[in-house]
């Protein structure tokens, strides 16, 4: 039996929408309201201020970065539908970028 995902806060939107737009928009809610590491710092503490905005609480830098999350790309593919192989190539090309990125 597979283990159904929490909508959270999408549940403001009823029956209204659809579920995949709902996990999708859940897990993108999710990620930029959480707590993201200061790469200044290295503290849990930045927090978004607005749309590729973000504060770090502890240091009191602000600085830019991607809209939802300070560096990751958000991946909102549903894993279950993605077979294994496919997803390990993903993570990979992922991995490879931010390296180039890093560079």
């Amino acid at each position: 039996m597979k283990i159904q995902e929490k909508l959270g806060s999408v549940k403001r939107f009823g029956a209204r929408y659809g579920r995949k737009l709902k996990l999708k928009f859940s897990k993108i809610e999710a990620e930029q309201r959480k707590l993201h590491k200061c790469p200044y710092c290295s503290k849990m503490a930045v927090k978004r201020l607005a749309v590729g905005i973000w504060q770090c609480r502890k240091c009191n830098s602000k600085f830019t970065g991607k809209a939802y999350s300070v560096s990751k790309k958000i991946l909102v593919k549903e894993e279950a539908m993605v077979p294994d192989e496919e997803l390990q190539l993903i993570k990979e090309e992922m991995e490879t970028e931010e390296a180039s990125e890093e560079a």
